[in-house]
């Protein structure tokens, strides 16, 4: 065949030779070097999309060929037809087609992959053909291959057209046919389902057929029904499906097809195929019980499935056949079986966590229906939902001591996982159970506890609390009669174990809000958790209950508030818990001493921190070293946590929120806060320990962390420190720039920016480190990626107050660097910046006389200088500015687009000009705008119409 389509005269056309192409592969496949392979593949890829494809791919099928040679021959053929069809010309369609069939019945006896490649090609040429210039292509691809002839055996051409059937609806789904074609292809495709269903049954139906071709013909209707195929045309071959399940070679193709076909979402309107598929499902439980005694979880799975998908799929449609309603229970029940399968989910059964998703189906639909329709199928699946319950509790009971200690630590994390997806139902199922659904439990654990004649097992125990838990954490169980014996019954539980403990722990910190309705009932269990916050293994509940208890119960506990602290201070100082749990430690007595006076709050963080600050003084005066660095960072962490949650002005307003202080409360005194307090106090050590680790952005960071969690929990409150504070920020910027020290000016930007009194020093800060950061721009800004990102968001909010921005060059040239959050930032600044043009005299002039270097700086990324994944930031700027100064922009736009190989060697001037006019014809839609953008940069980098440009 002669090269379909237009020749290419490229330099390095004569290169993709045969014997290139098959030294490249050898290459590819053999050569140990990495960097010779990946040459190699990238030649390849090249050669596969020239115009000298159409001749080497022919001669690669060549019968001598290694299979991974004939391999690549057919992936070129595929590539050419799938992605340039607009090259090959109509007079060629035909001839194409009998070579790639005379092609596929050569290999239908030789290497299957390259079988697979060629059928996936011919199923390319066909999409591309049909309906018009290949009608009935199906059913010639039948009779072509039905035909005697070529020396190749029956079973090898059937299973030859098989595969071509099958690829046939996969290479369409996955095809980028326009949307109009893929509509009129697919009505095509379902007109020669005529031609494919009585060859199917026919093969499945065949006593003699081959297992290979009955596993082949279960595939092809899997792959067909996707299409959409009607249930009620496919509803004979999914009944030969079922008959195919006791065979074990063919259990789980067959299973595929069942679930594709009666998962298609058309397929509800087939009620009557529906009603005649749950008893074949139902006649499955024979066989799904002996999959369950001999331990076969493969049968369990693929029969679940079955059942699973009839039922999430069609629950309501079942539902409303009120005649039928004892077969869909008796389904539901067949599910139920499956949840609670025997077994301990990962190790023993992986099949009852497929059932989980039919329960919260199940309940959407009966509770969806109207209320007098609605209380009739309450009244038949209340119960099932109780027994649901009951079977779940069982499931996500832990195995005993020492099977557990066996398991790997993967499934120990499958099982928790599992563990949340039950709690998540069980969340889910209170909404159809009510209150009814915690007195049951209560009632369960209550004889539990209390029956002394018969041993407990933990585990019982931990799975009714686990239970409680789920639910208690989502949804508000204040009214409920049940909780105060819950609690009484809490301290009854003999906690003997870990797995046990932590669920107690979680169970009270679910209740932490009831606490704080019911104060009376913390002595109960405060003890419990203070005891717990001393065993490291408890340390993630403990802690999490604690803090959770602080938040909530904070006026009710300054009783309990010095015995928290004693036992918080004693877990700290022998460093129990890890760095993260410490911190949460610390937030958990910010909380607590947020509701206290403010001299016992006083008193209270000097016992607390004086440790720590003696730690730190020591620190400071060591020579820097990593495990001292570690030390500085961990007690500057414990500092920003304690004062992130340490708020007394919250003592004003939290009766908004439900956790009023008592009346008594007096409001908080005019003297400074407790933090500014502390922060004062130690403000000289922190400078010291500044003054030793300027050059460690860590020891930095943490450092200007104190002071932003501050200024955000107190706001106006920070005021006396803002002077200071902008002070020793000035001098840290100008000795050694970092990021985190602009987030913090950011910061108090925001917060003092309308407060005369205190801006002064903020606004000389930003002066002092505008210039500190235009000297660094002037040095070389690229090693500094992050202090540009953190300065360009910087600028962006603190030009509104000061009318000051950073001239636009410098910001022009933050827009070519390599790093995308830096580009983000300044693009960023300029959406924020050139709407005010207008209105900003000194900004208009600026724009004036720069905007033209921005537009240049945006096309040169849009041209292949930035990363694709920044388009809509440069597409986003291109809009501002076409809004707020189009006149301006179509000049810019002209004259910057106007040097040949500006922005890519890639675009002619025509597409260039096409690219002006449509970004200045959109000034409303700024969608629209990314799209062009994104158009523009394909055709700029040559991706335009690409595989990897459509997969990005």
């Amino acid at each position: 065949m002669e090269t379909p389509g237009r020749t290419a005269a490229t330099p390095d056309a004569l290169d993709f030779t045969v014997e290139n192409v098959e030294k490249a592969l050898h290459q590819l496949y053999y050569d140990p070097n990495i960097e010779n392979k990946n040459l190699a593949q990238k030649w390849l890829m090249q050669a596969q999309v020239s115009p000298q494809a159409w001749q080497f791919c022919w001669a690669l099928l060549s019968p001598d060929k290694v299979p991974e040679i004939q391999y690549f021959g057919a992936s070129a053929l595929h590539t050419k037809i799938s992605r340039y069809w607009s090259d090959i010309p109509t007079d060629q369609y035909e001839s194409l087609k009998t070579q790639l069939f005379s092609q596929i019945a050569c290999f239908s006896s030789g290497s299957k992959m390259v079988l697979t490649r060629l059928c996936v090609a011919l199923a390319s040429l066909a999409l591309n053909t049909m309906p018009e210039a290949w009608p009935g292509a199906v059913a010639e691809m039948v009779r072509v291959f039905q035909e005697e002839g070529g020396g190749v055996d029956g079973r090898a051409r059937c299973l030859a057209l098989l595969e071509l059937l099958t690829v046939l609806p996969e290479e369409f789904q996955t095809s980028r046919l326009p949307q109009y074609r893929k509509g009129q292809v697919r009505g095509a495709l379902g007109q020669e389902w005529g031609s494919v269903c009585p060859l199917l049954q026919q093969l499945l139906r065949r006593t003699d057929s081959p297992g290979a071709v009955k596993a082949r013909v279960l595939r092809c209707l899997s792959s067909w029904v996707l299409l959409d195929v009607p249930l009620s045309e496919s509803e004979g071959l999914v009944h030969d499906c079922f008959s195919a399940l006791p065979d074990p070679e063919l259990f789980d193709t067959a299973v595929e097809a069942i679930v594709n076909a009666i998962s298609q979402p058309d397929s509800q309107r087939y009620v009557n195929t529906l009603l005649k598929l749950v008893p074949q499902v139902l006649a499955l439980q024979e066989q799904l019980r002996e999959a369950v005694q001999n331990g076969d979880m493969e049968t369990c799975h693929g029969i679940c499935r079955i059942a699973v998908t009839l039922g999430e799929n069609h629950s309501r449609t079942l539902l409303e056949q009120v005649d039928h309603w004892q077969s869909f229970l008796a389904l539901v029940n067949m599910i139920m079986f499956c949840t609670g399968i025997p077994g301990h989910y990962p190790v023993n059964e992986t099949t009852s966590s497929l059932t989980l998703t039919f329960w919260y189906t199940l309940q959407d639909e009966i509770m969806s229906f109207e209320s007098d329709k609605q209380a009739v199928y309450l009244q038949v699946y209340r119960p099932v939902y109780f027994q649901l319950v009951d079977v779940l509790l069982h499931k996500a009971q832990f195995p005993s001591d020492q099977e557990y200690a066996s398991w790997s630590s993967d499934e120990k994390e499958q099982f928790r996982i599992y563990r949340v997806d039950i709690s998540d139902t069980l969340m889910y199922v209170y909404e159809m159970l009510g209150a009814e659904l915690l007195s049951n439990l209560y009632d369960k654990l209550g004889r539990l506890l209390t029956n002394a004649e018969q041993p407990t097992s933990w585990q019982h125990t931990e799975a009714l609390l686990y239970g409680f838990q789920s639910i208690a954490e989502t949804i508000d169980v204040n009214y409920s009669d049940v909780i105060p014996g819950l609690i009484g019954l809490i301290p009854r539980i003999n906690i003997n174990n870990v797995q046990l403990a932590d669920t107690v722990m979680f169970t009270i910190g679910a209740l932490a809000e009831w606490l704080a309705d019911h104060p009376v009932m913390l002595s109960s269990v405060l003890p419990l958790v203070l005891q717990a916050l001393g065993n490291p293994d408890l340390s993630v509940s403990s802690v999490s209950t604690l803090k959770k208890i602080c938040r909530e119960c904070k006026y009710d506990l300054p009783p309990y508030a010095t015995n928290i602290v004693a036992v918080s201070q004693e877990v700290l100082i022998k460093q129990i818990h890890k760095t993260s749990q410490c911190m949460w430690l610390m937030q958990a007595l910010g909380f607590l001493l947020s509701a206290l006076p403010v001299e016992d709050i006083l008193r209270n963080l000097h016992s607390l921190i004086t440790p720590y600050i003696q730690q730190l003084e020591k620190l400071a005066d060591e020579t820097p070293n990593p495990s001292n660095k570690l030390a500085i960072i961990h007690i500057l962490g414990l500092l920003s946590n304690l004062f992130t949650t340490l708020d007394i002005s919250k003592q004003d307003d939290d009766s908004v929120d439900g956790t009023a202080p008592p009346v008594t409360t007096t409001p908080p005194p005019p003297g400074p806060n407790p933090v500014v307090v502390v922060l004062q106090q130690v403000f000289a050590l922190i400078q010291t320990v500044l003054s030793k680790w300027l050059n460690d952005s860590q020891v930095v960071e943490a450092v200007c962390a104190i002071f932003e969690k501050s200024v955000k929990t107190l706001l106006h409150d920070f005021a006396p420190m803002v002077s200071q504070l902008s002070e020793m920020l000035g001098q840290m910027y100008s000795t050694i720039p970092q990021a985190s020290a602009l987030d913090l000016t950011r910061q108090m930007v925001h917060i003092f920016a309308s407060e005369t009194d205190h801006f002064p020093p903020i606004k000389a800060l930003f002066e002092l480190v505008t210039s500190v950061t235009l000297s660094i721009f002037q040095q070389g800004p690229r090693d500094h990626p992050d202090i540009v990102d953190s300065f360009m968001q910087l600028q962006a909010q603190v030009w509104i107050y000061l009318c000051f921005c950073l001239p636009p060059p410098l910001g022009i040239l933050s827009l070519k660097f390599p790093e995308a959050p830096t580009v983000k930032s300044t693009c960023l600044f300029f959406t924020e910046l050139l709407p005010n043009c207008s209105d900003v005299p000194p900004l208009a002039r600026v724009v004036q006389e720069d905007g033209k270097l921005l537009v240049q700086a945006v096309l040169e990324g849009i041209g292949g200088g930035a990363s694709r994944s920044l388009m809509d930031q440069f597409a986003e700027v291109l809009f501002c500015m076409n809004k707020h100064c189009f006149s301006l922009l179509a000049v810019w736009l002209k004259e910057a687009l106007q040097p040949p190989g500006f922005p890519s060697s890639r675009v002619t001037a025509e597409q260039k000009g096409n690219f002006s006019h449509q970004i200045l014809r959109e000034r409303v839609n700024r969608r629209r705008v990314k799209d062009i953008v994104k158009e523009f940069t394909l055709l700029c980098r040559g991706l335009h119409g690409t595989e990897y440009a459509a997969e990005y």
